[in-house]
């Protein structure tokens, strides 16, 4: 099995869609907007060298006054969420120094952070699974496990679920780390480097493959209960071939939605798992919603709307295209939304019109913004942590 990074995705894009020059390259811009609000910067602190260059999904967590950070190295903290000052921090590196051959320096932290049962949960590319307590940091368990742990665990009737990159997915004991029990999934050749968080529902456990399915286990013995399809592999290439359904599915009411890397957003039926309804978006980014609506990032980094029962659209916005943008988060009357270049925009929600922008930090924002009370937590590439505040 081989993964796929979205730097290499997108050099192959460009490789399908016929390589552009240099001067083309210069002509990407933003464009031009009079900011209506100025973004206002509650606290920045900063957390080792985040996660730098490499792939991750490592994105903050909150959890009533705290927020809750991660580098790649192994640096864990508690932040106040008033004012970001430290109530504790713990490096989780240590254990790796009995594996000569291993990469010391680094935790290899990818995949969290999760708060439930009273822990944070993270995961790592060396294999590890890690619960700590959630008011001291203090470790309470590691567990190995059979993968790379690359995205948020989850938490539902009473256990941990994490899926892994080697196609695996485990239920833990929340206290202990105990296995309670595996589900694993057919993995095609080649995949994007990602797996879908899942979601706990019903006492049923949904989660996006990466045969371009949703799929639902029940949560106290893994048994699957159905699976719908929301992409159908097509193209005579591996590349084009690619389905993925990498993002968190959502609920809401009765229904689930999930998107499919080169295939569909749609809506399915939970009790049944029928398709509701389907549109043509193809995305590897975070969706988002509200009372009535579903806000997508396609794979370009054009910015849609959809009413979340008929899944028609509302409105786009295609001015960003091809900045990486990282998938939206929905603050008050607006979509928050950072880019490679660590540009955080602000999009009228219910016109799509660009409201304002704010340059951060030049190394770039690749998780999504964290809604926490009337605050936006923002978590750079080299490891700036701020909390603006949403605008009314």
């Amino acid at each position: 099995m081989r993964k796929i990074t979205t730097a290499t995705l997108a050099l192959c894009m460009a490789t399908l869609m016929g390589c552009s020059s240099s001067d083309d390259e210069e002509e990407l811009v933003l464009p031009e907007i009079a900011n209506q609000f100025e973004t206002e910067v509650v606290w920045q602190e900063s957390i080792g060298s985040g996660v730098e260059h490499y792939f991750s999904r490592l994105s903050p967590a909150v959890y009533k006054d705290t927020v809750y950070v991660a580098s790649r190295e192994g640096q864990v903290e508690a932040l106040s969420l008033a004012n970001g000052d430290t109530l504790w921090e713990t490096d989780v590196r240590h254990d790796l120094s009995f594996w000569p051959w291993s990469d010391n320096d680094s935790a290899k932290l990818s995949g969290g952070i999760l708060q439930a049962y009273g822990k944070i949960y993270l995961g790592s590319e060396h294999g590890y699974v890690i619960a700590l307590d959630r008011e001291t940091g203090k470790e309470i368990w590691r567990k190995k496990v059979p993968g790379e742990s690359l995205s948020k665990p989850a938490a539902g009737d009473g256990l941990i679920f994490v899926n892994l990159a080697s196609g695996k997915l485990l239920a833990l004991h929340p206290d202990t780390g105990e296995e309670r029990w595996s589900f694993e999934q057919e993995v095609p050749p080649l995949t994007l480097r990602g797996q879908s968080s899942p979601t706990v529902a019903n006492g049923g456990v949904l989660l996006g493959l990466e045969t371009g399915k949703l799929s639902v286990l029940i949560s106290e013995s893994g048994y699957s209960a159905w699976s719908a399809e929301i992409a159908v592999a097509k193209g005579a290439s591996e590349f084009e071939r690619l389905v993925d359904v990498d993002t968190q599915p959502l609920i809401s009411g009765p229904f689930a939605y999930a998107i499919a890397y080169n295939g569909n957003l749609s809506a399915v039926d939970i009790r049944s798992g029928n398709v509701v309804w389907k549109r043509e978006y193809s995305s590897y980014r975070e969706i988002a919603m509200d009372l009535q609506t579903i806000y997508v990032v396609d794979s370009n980094g054009v910015v849609y709307a959809l009413d979340k029962d008929s899944g028609i659209e509302r409105w786009s916005q295609p001015a960003l295209r091809g900045w990486y943008l990282t998938g939206p988060a929905v603050a008050g009357n607006y979509l928050a939304l950072g880019d490679q270049e660590g540009n955080l925009h602000w999009l009228n929600k219910d016109t799509g019109e660009l409201v304002s922008r704010e340059d951060f930090d030049s190394s770039g924002f690749f998780v999504e913004p964290v809604v926490a009370d009337d605050k936006l937590i923002l978590y750079t590439r080299d490891g700036e942590v701020s909390a603006v505040k949403i605008p009314n």
